[in-house]
């Protein structure tokens, strides 16, 4: 299983929740896929776009269930960062947690999501 992660508001989390879908952030639906990052990236998607926000949720995806519309795409340093065209189901995600805001206003991550 490879996991992928998705960071995205508290309350973008609860309306996908009711849906039951996730069609992406209003940055996602501009680029017309919805960003995710490996484990490995997140610390550096984090701290380039996320520093001192305090609504965060962490929602875990296993890339297998996503299937086709899923692609590794060369992004920030020319790493290749996961990439969905379409909209995901909400009950795809295997976990979903908010994350506290640690010294210096950096989001903590759960332990199962550091690299």
């Amino acid at each position: 299983m490879t996991l992928i992660f998705k960071l995205c508001g508290r309350d973008e989390w609860r309306a996908a929740e009711a849906a039951g879908v996730y069609a992406g952030s209003a940055d996602d639906l501009r680029d017309g896929f919805i960003h995710f990052s490996s484990a490995a990236q997140l610390p550096g998607t984090l701290a380039k776009y996320f520093a001192g926000r305090d609504d965060l949720v962490l929602v875990a995806v296993d890339a297998d269930r996503l299937g086709g519309g899923l692609k590794w795409e060369a992004s920030r340093g020319g790493a290749l960062f996961p990439h969905f065209y379409g909209a995901f189901p909400v009950a795809s995600a295997l976990w979903a947690h908010e994350l506290p805001l640690g010294d210096g206003g950096q989001p903590i991550l759960p332990a199962e999501a550091r690299p």
